[in-house]
């Protein structure tokens, strides 16, 4: 719409002068409904009706010198018949002048050009043709100023409706053609017929005579069209932004096709995979037979189609090799003192073992690599194994990864399976390498004692070749069918008990020992760590909850006794949780637990101190288990004199049943040595029981402990009080070495038992134990078992 149009309309539009097309206003009219919405007097539009039953009402029409008709506007299409009700028109319709009326198909059409409002006075005929008596509503005179504004301000929103869609700008300057610009009735039924507002609402505009009150109703209508128009006109541009950004993409590659195809330098989906693999192994140094075998690969890509299975067995093959890390290793930190700071940092305790993981590095750093190394982590649950893992790993400065090896039952598991299965896949060692990117990780074999072995293989034989420095240098994984050279990796197994881990493997192994925690060490690690992890866990400001050193000492000795520090940690979160339930009930309050308060959040404790049971035939051994180290009372008593006997309860091994029969042969053989009656044993029946619940007991420690406590019996003196003992004894009198000190001397301190008889071969392991173990310890170190009787009678 040009500027001329616009300048034209604002100078005109404050006239209140009511200017009609043609002042000849007939007072009769013949009446056409129309159901999509009223006709304005400022229209001119086509209109289509049925023939049947409104040809004759045109045609009556063409016979009259005006050639005029109303139109009036019907809600319900339904009614579109000769038989709808007169009544039910509304109360204003439309004055229309006929032009070019014609037939086509049982349809009539006709261009109607709007004149002026009607109003239907009385009904001449009320059957088809329709005939009414009409009058001409006029307005009154609105005031000047107010209508010249509303006049502007419908002006201002035509002009906002102009460059949002071109149609709006035809109608225009069909509208300037017919009516004079200075007319604001016909100015604002213009702007009302340009909406696209609902029919009852604008049939409300038509029946409003008024000038100005017609404006009010109309400029509404106009800005919300102007809103709609402008959100049309954003969405279509977002949509055919989006159509032609494809469009253009489209006829881009269509272009770059054609031009590699006219270049020759065209690429297919198995060029693309090759090129991919190719460029995988730029950098890595591949082994000469190894390049040759993945050559032949990719031969055998190029020829095969991309639709048949071998060509995905290929590619998928050639994905793994192409992944593995060839010739990649990264650098070694060989940093003693960035490694104790990680090890004092994450562990709390354990000092002979981060000093054995020292000197393990030092030897490393000497040389200036670490490899071809085995470490062992061997000790009960909780003691901090898998962790020590990650630490060593972290002070290396190498990536980590751990796979459990527990219950592992096929050796496909570790050495992939063939190419010739279907899903076939690597073994776990092939599958780390490919994660951790370098062929030096540190991966951690976790639960390697819990090993199974089934009709799919032996896993832990097929562990040898992967743990043994000798061997490792060319590991060959059946489904790579590669030698891979693993020498380099720090293996780091971790085991709870070596006895079910097979000879030929623990061979291969370094082993550290790690054996529990004493309640100075579990504090410790309480308070550095688990505590203030549990806070965290559970959101809980360190300032609103808080627990002080004797309380934690309760729940050490009475709930957490074991070896490790996992049922500790349970123990702790189970107070927080608490704790938690009682902050959010009083969400001011802070909560400091005492050692009174721990049995309200825990319950009654699960240990109770130990009574040591003292009197004739009773002696305090000490034994190893699986879960850390454990004082083992023993039991001696006559039963009768009727016969002599020999009875052994107690859930015993083969080994202790042993150790008791000789321990019975000895001290019968020598009472008259150790000055008890030497017919004491030819009469008695004796019972020996092993408390301990119904623990299963086997292990060559309690020779010495079951001798004292029948020699006790025999002499019927109750043996020195605040002892305890561990040591194997022969038929001969000799005291044998017992493994598993740590645990046993970590027993008896955890009962206040600071006397202890070991045997003297393993002086040298008790000389080992860190210094806060061996304070206050009276050591009684026994060569034969009558250096036991000595210290005990």
């Amino acid at each position: 719409m040009n500027d001329d149009i616009h300048q034209e309309l604002e100078q005109n539009a404050s006239s209140t002068g009511l200017v009609l097309p043609d002042q000849d206003l007939p007072d009769k009219l013949y009446i056409v409904p129309i159901h999509n919405r009223p006709f304005f007097p400022a229209q001119v539009l086509p209109i289509i009706v049925n023939e049947e039953p409104w040809a004759e009402t045109l045609e009556l029409v063409s016979k009259t010198p005006h050639q005029r008709l109303a139109l009036f506007f019907m809600d319900s299409p339904a009614q579109d018949a000769a038989s709808f009700d007169p009544d039910s028109l509304p109360e204003h319709g439309t004055m229309v002048r006929v032009h070019h009326a014609s037939k086509e198909g049982g349809r009539l059409q006709f261009v109607a050009q709007g004149m002026a409002r009607v109003r239907i006075k009385g009904w001449l005929r009320r059957k088809p043709p329709y005939l009414v008596e009409v009058e001409y509503p006029q307005s009154d005179e609105d005031p000047r100023d107010e209508v010249k504004a509303y006049g502007m301000a419908l002006i201002n929103a035509i002009k906002e409706l102009l460059p949002l869609n071109p149609l709006y700008s035809e109608e225009l300057k069909n509208y300037l053609n017919r009516f004079s610009p200075n007319a604001p009735s016909p100015l604002t039924d213009f702007a009302a017929a340009l909406t696209t507002a609902p029919g009852i609402e604008l049939q409300e505009v038509l029946d409003t005579v008024p000038v100005l009150k017609r404006m009010e109703k109309v400029l509404p209508l106009l800005r919300k069209e102007v809103e709609v128009a402008k959100l049309q006109k954003e969405l279509t541009g977002e949509v055919n932004r989006k159509i032609g950004e494809r469009q253009r993409e489209f006829f881009l590659k269509e272009q770059l096709k054609i031009i590699q195809q006219e270049l020759g330098i065209t690429k297919d989906d198995r060029s693309a995979d090759a090129d991919e693999f190719r460029s995988r192994l730029e950098g890595k140094v591949v082994p000469p037979a190894a390049q040759k075998r993945i050559d032949d690969e990719l031969t055998k890509l190029s020829v095969l189609e991309t639709g048949s299975p071998e060509y995905a067995v290929t590619r998928n093959y050639l994905d793994w090799a192409t992944s593995m890390p060839w010739g990649l290793y990264s650098e070694d930190k060989l940093d003693l003192e960035h490694a104790r700071k990680v090890l004092n940092a994450h562990h709390a305790g354990l000092d002979d073992i981060k000093s054995r993981i020292i000197e393990f590095l030092a030897v490393g750093a000497f040389r200036g690599e670490i490899s071809g190394s085995i470490v062992l982590l061997v000790g009960p649950p909780g003691v901090g194994k898998t962790s020590i893992g990650k630490s060593i790993a972290e002070s290396l400065g190498r990536p980590f990864y751990r796979f459990s090896v527990g219950g592992m039952r096929d050796e496909a598991e570790i050495k992939g399976h063939r190419r010739t299965y279907i899903g076939a896949l690597p073994g776990k060692l092939v599958q780390a390498l490919k994660e951790v990117e370098v062929m030096n990780p540190v991966i951690m074999l976790d639960e390697v004692d819990k090993l199974g072995n089934s009709h799919q293989g032996d896993p832990a034989s097929a562990l040898l070749e992967t743990l043994d420095p000798e061997q490792n240098v060319g590991f060959l994984d059946h489904y790579l069918d590669l030698r891979l050279d693993l020498s380099k990796v720090l293996f780091v197994c971790t085991a709870n008990s070596l006895y079910s881990i097979p000879g030929p493997l623990l061979d291969r192994m370094e082993i550290i020992r790690l054996s529990g925690y004493i309640t100075e060490e579990k504090l410790a690690i309480a308070k550095r760590h688990l505590w203030p992890r549990q806070l965290q866990r559970a959101g809980v400001p360190k300032n609103r909850l808080a627990i002080n050193d004797s309380a934690l000492r309760n729940l050490i000795e009475g709930y957490a006794r074991e070896a490790g520090v996992r049922q500790l940690d349970k123990q702790l979160g189970k107070v927080v949780r608490k704790a938690v339930v009682k902050l959010l009930d009083e969400p001011e309050s802070k909560i400091k637990i005492g050692p009174k308060d721990i049995e309200s959040y825990l319950g009654m404790a699960y240990w109770h101190p130990e009574q040591l049971l003292t009197g004739v035939g009773v002696v305090t051994g000490l034994a190893w288990n699986s879960m850390g180290g454990a004082t083992l009372p023993i039991e001696a008593t006559r039963i009768h004199t009727l016969n002599r006997g020999f009875k052994l309860t107690g859930k015993l091994g083969d080994v202790m049943k042993e150790s008791a029969e000789i321990a019975f042969s000895y001290v019968n053989s020598h009472l008259k040595e150790f000055k008890g009656d030497p017919k004491f044993f030819d009469q008695a029946f004796v019972h020996m029981h092993v408390p301990e619940g119904a623990t299963p007991k086997d292990g060559p420690s309690a020779g010495i402990s079951m001798a004292s406590a029948l020699l006790s019996l025999a002499r019927n003196q109750a043996p020195k009080k605040g002892v305890a003992m561990t040591g194997e004894l022969t038929l001969t009198g000799l005291v044998l070495p017992i493994g598993g000190l740590r645990e046993k001397v970590i027993a008896a301190r955890r009962l206040k038992l600071y006397e202890l008889i070991i045997p003297e071969l393993n002086r040298g392991d008790f000389e080992e134990l860190p210094d806060y173990l061996k304070e206050g310890l009276t050591m009684h170190f026994a060569k034969r078992f009558s250096d036991v009787v000595k210290v005990l009678f």
